[in-house]
């Protein structure tokens, strides 16, 4: 169980991740840069970017302006639909590390399945992986049967799968089929964009003196899920880390757990159009 913000989960190749980082969907014109920095300082190590977000080269002037050592930080991006296949996702690859300023990537990820390419693509990331360009890959939004698919195609297992995962969506038997194959598992849109005015939610913040937010983040992490909250208020990202304080019971996680109505507030990977 994380509890401190600079513990890390162990990922299937050796590389350390942090269990909680800042995501920058939607964060623009300067926001990210603001919010990259504002979470560093706040103790964050890890951020969560994509190239079709628009805002890789913001991303990277917030890392510069926190001036730390790089490897502290674990930094993600994702090579985007249209520019998946093999040599396509290789191009894209350079055009984002140019935008994020870096040398080496710690993690890449496809960041949707896209049907007859992301086979050839994982071989793009694969070679990326081998030449020591990015230190660990993996997938997002896959199912089972795409992980199944990719499997029988592949060399190298997935270290994460980024998922649309919270009380709403809890993903059990996908959850089951990563943690046995040692496919760390990441929630994307974990506070559910906004949605937590629910009464369990609010009654579980109340008796541990947290937000409703900070429940649900708690949650992800005894779940053994990585969790990316998105903010770009700096305030907000400071309180989304004051999670390590307290510790959900048992018999509250089991609660949580239960609200599952199997509801996305995203697509569903095996029916987007984008």
């Amino acid at each position: 169980m994380a509890t401190q913000i600079t513990d890390r989960s162990v990922l299937n190749n050796g590389v350390e991740m942090p269990w909680l980082g800042l995501g920058v969907w939607k964060a623009k014109d300067g926001n990210e840069t603001v919010a990259v920095r504002s979470a560093i300082e706040a103790g964050y190590r890890s951020v969560d970017t994509a190239a079709v977000y628009g805002n890789e080269e913001g991303v990277g002037e917030g890392i510069r302006q926190a001036g730390i050592d790089r490897d502290q930080l674990f930094i993600t991006t994702k090579v985007w639909n249209a520019d998946q296949g093999y040599e396509s996702t290789l191009k894209a690859f350079d055009a984002s590390m140019k935008k994020l300023g870096l040398d080496t990537l710690d993690l890449y990820l496809i960041h949707w399945p896209v049907k007859d390419k992301f086979v050839e693509t994982w071989k793009a990331l694969e070679k990326l992986y081998r030449d020591g360009y990015v230190r660990a890959i993996g997938v997002s939004n896959f199912h089972i049967h795409h992980l199944e698919e990719l499997k029988k195609h592949s060399e190298i297992t997935p270290v994460v799968n980024q998922v649309e995962y919270h009380p709403l969506l809890t993903q059990k038997e996908l959850h089951a089929y990563c943690k046995e194959r040692s496919i760390q598992l990441e929630a994307w849109s974990p506070l559910m964009q906004g949605n937590l005015d629910h009464p369990l939610l609010v009654e579980l913040g109340q008796k541990y003196g947290k937000s409703p937010a900070q429940i649900v983040i708690r949650w992800d992490l005894q779940n053994e899920v990585v969790t990316i909250p998105k903010s770009i208020t700096p305030e907000r990202i400071v309180q989304n880390a004051q999670v390590f304080d307290f510790a959900l019971s048992a018999e509250d996680v089991e609660k949580i757990s239960a609200l599952n109505e199997n509801k996305r507030f995203g697509p569903d990977p095996d029916n987007f159009d984008f």
